[in-house]
């Protein structure tokens, strides 16, 4: 006799002060959040600058599905689904090229750029209902783009993407590219993939995790002199905010204001980045420049798969309920080549192969992973702070170390998963 699998009941498995274990390693959880997440809202798939000539193409994904990003010879921007019309095969299989067409290699079917099909072979075995206009590549239903980071949507329906990233969310991307004389960014350096058996949650997570930095990463502070040891610790004036719809921040800045060195973000002394410096100020004035120089780039998580990591960009991307690849690149700041010369230094030593950052930070993804398959306890206690939260602005903050962060993403996720 077959039986029913009732449905996940979500309103049971998060409360306000706790998560269940099971969120993160039921595959019918995972099942329920491509479909409710990853398939009908907003996804961030790539920038703008990756594929900057008319031709170039990179592949990415939305979920599980393979998208082709593509820019044609009028300079538009596509995102096609990686699967010929005709019997399934893939039509582009590197990663990156510049190409007008794609043609399958199974029978020859052959597609433009902007994923109109032009020609399948032997023309005769198709009578005159065959029409080349219906048996184009799958479209993304919806693509936008704010400031070149493209984002994609598979449902015809919903918010747009401006109502998405929200006031807040914007202005951390504009925050970003501020701190390049010409306002502009670049994600030119190529990809770092690091593959985690670990659900996708638990890096969303991490990344506005202000608890963990002087307990994971002794080693790295041991061996450097971050800053990240006095804007990160207890004791800093900084703070984690929760920006809505689950986007959220760990906002250093306060901490940066009252120290009043310039550069301190990213180790710098001025006199080591005179060109850049002198750039800023010319294009934002001395005295919005000394500001900019100061507060330094945003450190914010945008739900649910784009971090900008102050001055990298990482990318999540889910594989199943334990399994998770990130993707991670030093941001490049048009009109800076001395700062991006370091910027591409510093991510070599921190979330590259032989970094000490990410391996950090992937062990304990891996350990959390392991650790939630115990059957005792069952439910992962988030309410550091929760007292003490206030608001401003019109957001919730807490101290740097309390789980505000957290608490934001599963109550947003929790409207998400309980959403007709």
């Amino acid at each position: 006799m077959d039986t029913v699998t009732p449905p996940v009941d979500y309103e049971d498995l998060i409360k306000e002060d706790r998560v269940h274990g099971s969120l993160y390693t039921d595959t019918a959880v995972f099942e329920d959040e491509l479909e409710r997440i990853w398939y009908r809202g907003w996804v961030y798939v790539g920038h703008e600058s990756e594929i900057r000539q008319p031709g170039d193409y990179c592949t990415k994904k939305i979920g599980l599905q393979e998208i082709i990003m593509a820019r044609d010879e009028d300079g538009e921007i596509h995102l096609l689904h990686n699967r010929c019309s005709h019997r399934g095969n893939k039509v582009a299989a590197s990663e990156r090229g510049n190409a007008n067409f794609f043609r399958c290699p199974y029978h020859g079917w052959t597609f433009k750029n902007s994923g109109e099909l032009t020609g399948a072979p032997y023309r005769s075995g198709y009578d005159e209902s065959f029409r080349k206009q219906d048996h184009g590549l799958g479209r993304v239903s919806r693509v936008a783009s704010y400031r070149e980071f493209v984002f994609g949507s598979l449902s015809e329906q919903g918010m747009d993407l401006r109502e998405h990233l929200g006031e807040k969310g914007m202005e951390a991307i504009d925050g970003l590219l501020a701190l390049s004389p010409e306002d502009d960014i670049e994600l030119t350096a190529g990809w770092l993939k690091h593959r985690v058996r670990a659900n996708w949650k638990m890096l969303v997570e991490n990344e506005v995790d202000g608890y963990h930095p002087k307990f994971v990463h002794q080693s790295l502070f041991k061996v450097s002199s971050s800053q990240i040891t006095d804007v990160a610790s207890d004791k800093a004036s900084s703070v984690v905010r929760d920006l809505g719809r689950g986007h959220t921040e760990l906002d250093f800045r306060p901490e940066y204001r009252q120290m009043g060195k310039r550069l301190a973000w990213c180790g710098a002394r001025e006199d080591s980045l005179p060109d850049y410096v002198s750039a800023m100020e010319e294009w934002h004035g001395k005295e919005r420049a000394h500001e900019l120089l100061v507060d330094g780039p945003p450190h914010v998580m945008i739900f649910p798969n784009l971090f900008i990591a102050e001055t990298d960009v990482f990318v999540i991307e889910p594989h199943s309920a334990g399994e998770t690849v990130q993707y991670q690149t030093p941001v490049f700041f048009k009109g800076a080549p001395d700062l991006n010369w370091r910027l591409l230094r510093q991510a070599e030593a921190t979330i590259g192969p032989a970094g000490l950052l990410l391996a950090d930070d992937a062990e304990m993804f891996e350990r959390n992973q392991r650790g939630v398959q115990e059957k005792s306890p069952e439910w992962l206690v988030l309410r550091r702070g929760l007292e003490r939260e206030r608001t401003e602005d019109g957001c919730t903050i807490g101290n740097l170390t309390d789980e505000t962060g957290q608490r934001a993403i599963w109550h947003h996720y929790k409207e998400l998963m309980t959403r007709d």
